[in-house]
């Protein structure tokens, strides 16, 4: 039977890439308007101060993932976005870190506006800046990280620089339960998130209110699993 469900799964999947891997994205740019009074999504908080930290596994590697979002803001096409730090460990050592740049629009719908990322090598030199993108430069979209009501169904492109940022998502459930360590959390989101220029990668992760992801796995085409095990305010 589970091997039937990711079947269908795939296959639906398949669909959705098909539907929304055209050249025009699903999302057309933004109006700063929309963004003058932002609400906050619970289920992508953006709130300065706090810090996520998880935990998992990649292959051989143990990994260690702290998301800090910070005071510091960055005007892009108009709108003020919060700045995120996400710094990657692996064994010990500094793997990947990325600045990322997040708004809440006036309805609760949170946006991604884009990331300047670096992957380290073991000595610590920066070895590709690949899928650093930003909205409104050389073709790069604003995309949807979290609507404002998540909903079974509901399928959105995250970024969009075509051949270098194109994650999407799929919500397939809400109101689910999960227990990870940081402790049990409810009405959880679940989605199926993948990139078009890795098609066979797909993970899966799950969204609790006023926490945002709470746990994160690939379900085919990878092994990396991270879940959130505390959250500290600086």
């Amino acid at each position: 039977m589970r091997t039937r469900m990711f079947v269908l799964v795939a296959a639906a999947l398949t669909g959705l890439l098909l539907w929304t891997s055209g050249g025009v994205p699903a999302t057309a740019g933004v109006n700063p308007a929309d963004f003058s009074a932002p609400v906050a999504n619970p289920y992508f908080p953006l709130k300065p101060g706090t810090v996520f930290v998880y935990r998992g596994t990649e292959g051989n590697d143990r990994l260690v993932e702290h998301l800090a979002v910070t005071r510091h803001t960055k005007k892009i096409e108009g709108v003020t976005t919060i700045v995120i730090h996400d710094v990657l460990y692996a064994n010990g050592r500094l793997a990947e870190k990325t600045t990322d740049w997040y708004a809440d629009d006036n309805g609760g719908t949170a946006w991604y506006f884009g990331e300047a990322t670096a992957l380290y090598d073991r000595h610590g030199n920066v070895t590709s800046r690949e899928g650093s993108w930003q909205a409104g430069v050389d073709g790069g979209v604003a995309g949807i990280i979290m609507p404002a009501n998540p909903k079974p169904t509901d399928a959105y492109r995250q970024e969009f620089l075509a051949g270098h940022a194109e994650d999407q998502a799929w919500i397939v459930s809400r109101h689910e339960r999960a227990r990870v360590p940081y402790g049990r959390v409810t009405d959880v989101v679940r989605s199926y998130e993948w990139t078009r220029l890795e098609p066979n990668v797909t993970s899966v992760k799950l969204y609790a209110p006023h926490l945002g992801i709470v746990q994160e796995g690939d379900v085919a085409g990878g092994t990396e699993f991270l879940q959130l095990v505390a959250v500290r305010h600086f």
